[in-house]
């Protein structure tokens, strides 16, 4: 995924693990209802109109009906919000991050302290479901001799 980061002072383009996916709509065509966004994203628009109001999305475009037009960078940062969810972050802390980027370079240091500390506690989790992994294997494991043990005494 590219998520792009527009600063007041320059343009930064930060390239995450996985490539883009290719947007919905041929390129040069940069335009999105809430109704599309939702079908592209599986959020529901009340989830939409909420991340704008709380300050987590962007300044979402309006048409000149007042229809809110989303962006390709929209859904590039929507799919980032995406990520950070599955992560645990906090609401809070995701909020917290927009705040950061809409303020400029100089808080560069802090959203990498916001991100770091969300990958360790990730890094936490899947060592806690690795662990929760083996012990699993090791019942199944159990389970499965348990009922290979009368097939041979039978023989």
């Amino acid at each position: 995924m590219t998520v792009m980061e527009t600063t007041t002072t320059s343009t930064r383009t930060d390239i995450c693990v996985s490539p883009p996916k290719a947007h919905p709509r041929p390129e040069g065509q940069d335009q999105y209802t809430i109704s599309e966004v939702v079908a592209f994203t599986g959020l529901t628009a009340h989830t939409l109109r909420w991340y704008e109001r709380i300050g987590l999305m962007p300044h979402v475009d309006r048409s000149h009906t007042g229809q809110r037009r989303f962006t390709n960078r929209d859904l590039d940062w929507l799919t980032f919000v995406g990520k950070l969810r599955l992560t645990g972050m906090p609401v809070a802390h995701m909020v917290r991050y927009a705040e950061l980027l809409r303020e400029g370079d100089h808080t560069f240091e802090e959203r990498q302290e916001l991100l770091e500390a969300t990958r360790r506690d990730v890094r936490t989790r899947i060592a806690e479901l690795q662990d929760t992994l083996a012990v699993l294997d090791h019942k199944i494991d159990f389970y499965a001799g348990a009922r290979r043990a009368p097939e041979r005494s039978s023989t």
